[in-house]
C-alpha cells in the first residue's frame, strides 16, 4: 500500500507539474513579469512547499529536527542534479550557455544563503546559541531577512535589466486565446494539487525511511529529499520542453533560496524546543558545503561556459554536479556508520 500511493503522487504531480509549468509561461508572458521571477519567485515558492510541510510535521510532531534539516540541505543538493538532468535533456547545447546575468545574480544569491546557513549551524553549536523569546534562533529572522533581500535585488534587477535573453522575447501565439483571469485560476488548480501531492509523498517518504534502520540525517538527505523534490524535477522538465530554460533552471535556484530562508526560519518557530540549529547533527555543515560547491560549479557554467568536444552537447559542469552529488552521499553515508 506505501508504494501504491507512492505511484499515485507522482502521477498527480507528474500532471500537475506539467500543468503549472505551462500556464507560469503564460502568466509571465501576460504580465512581463520574465520567466526568471516565474521561476525563482512563483515556482520555486510552489515546488519547495511540501519540503515546508515536512519539515514543520518533523519538527511539531516527530521532533526530530535532523530529519527536517537533512531534507532541506538534501533537497538543495538534488536540486542542483536537476540541472544535470535538464542538461542532458536539452540537445541544442549545455543549457547554461544559453541563460544570461539574470541567472548569475539569482545563482549568487542563492549560494550566499546556503552559506550563511551552514555558517549559522557552526556558530550555533560552537560559538553562541542566541535566541529571541527564549527559543527562536536569531540567524533565522536573519535568513528570512537575507531571502526578502534577494527577491528585492532580483525585482530590481528585473525591472531595470535591458538585455533579455531571447528566450524571454519569444512571443507564444498559443496563449493568445486565453485571458489572463482564466490563465491565473488553471495555475491556481494545478499549484494546488501539487501542493497537495508533494506534502503527502513527503509523508510517505518518512514512512519508508523509517524501516531503513538509517540515522536521520542521511534519511532525510536521501529520501525524503527525493521525495520532496518531486515537483521541482517534474516542473523543471516541463519547462525546459516548452523552451523556458529560465523558468527550468530558476526554479530549482529559487527553491534552494526558499529552503534556506523560509523554510529554516518556519521549522524554528514551530521546533519550541530551543533554536534548531543548536539540536541538529555538524554533519549538516558537510551537505551545505557540497552545496556551495555544487553552486559554484553552476556559476562556472553561466560564466564560463566550458564544455566537453564539440559533438557532445552536454556542459563540463554537468558531469562536475553530478560527480559532487555522489561524493557528498557517499561522504554523508560512512559518515553516519562512523
Amino acid at each position: 500500500m506505501v508504494w501504491l500511493k507512492f505511484a499515485i503522487c507522482l502521477a498527480v504531480i507528474l500532471v500537475a507539474g506539467t500543468r503549472l509549468s505551462k500556464y507560469g509561461d503564460a502568466i509571465a508572458e501576460k504580465t512581463g513579469l520574465g520567466r526568471i521571477w516565474i521561476g525563482v519567485v512563483l515556482l520555486a515558492t510552489i515546488t519547495s512547499l511540501p519540503e515546508l510541510a515536512t519539515g514543520v510535521s518533523s519538527v511539531a510532531f516527530v521532533g526530530e529536527p535532523n530529519l527536517t534539516l537533512g531534507d532541506l540541505f538534501g533537497s538543495n543538493l538534488i536540486n542542483l542534479v536537476i540541472i544535470a538532468i535538464v542538461d542532458v535533456l536539452y540537445r541544442r547545447g549545455p543549457v547554461l550557455h544559453f541563460l544570461g546575468t539574470g541567472m548569475v545574480l539569482t545563482t549568487i544569491l542563492s549560494t550566499m544563503l546556503i552559506g550563511v546557513a551552514a555558517t549559522s549551524i557552526y556558530v550555533a553549536q560552537s560559538v553562541t546559541s542566541m535566541s529571541l523569546f527564549g527559543y527562536i534562533g536569531l540567524y533565522s529572522p536573519i535568513l528570512l531577512v537575507l531571502y526578502l533581500f534577494a527577491q528585492y535585488m532580483l525585482i530590481r534587477f528585473q525591472h531595470t535589466q535591458q538585455d533579455q535573453t531571447p528566450n524571454e522575447n519569444q512571443v507564444n501565439a498559443a496563449y493568445a486565446g486565453i485571458s489572463l483571469t482564466r490563465v491565473s485560476l488553471f495555475f491556481s488548480v494545478a499549484a494546488l494539487a501539487t501542493i497537495g501531492a508533494g506534502i503527502w509523498l513527503g509523508f510517505i517518504g518518512d514512512e519508508i525511511a523509517r524501516v531503513t534502520g538509517l540515522g536521520a540525517s542521511f534519511v532525510g538527505t536521501l529520501f525524503l529529499a527525493v521525495c520532496t523534490s518531486a515537483p521541482e524535477i517534474v516542473v523543471s522538465i516541463s519547462a525546459l520542453r516548452l523552451g523556458a530554460l529560465d523558468m527550468a533552471v530558476g526554479n530549482v535556484i529559487g527553491s534552494n533560496m526558499f529552503n534556506m530562508g523560509v523554510t529554516i526560519f518556519v521549522d524554528d518557530i514551530f521546533y519550541t524546543k530551543g533554536p534548531i540549529l543548536s539540536y541538529v547533527s555538524a554533519d549538516h555543515i558537510g551537505t551545505t558545503l557540497f552545496a556551495i560547491l555544487m553552486s559554484c560549479a553552476v556559476l562556472i557554467g553561466l560564466i564560463y561556459r566550458p564544455r566537453f568536444w564539440r559533438r557532445i552537447w552536454v556542459g563540463i559542469d554537468t558531469a562536475a554536479l553530478i560527480l559532487i552529488y555522489f561524493l557528498a552521499i557517499g561522504v554523508l553515508y560512512l559518515a553516519t556508520k562512523a
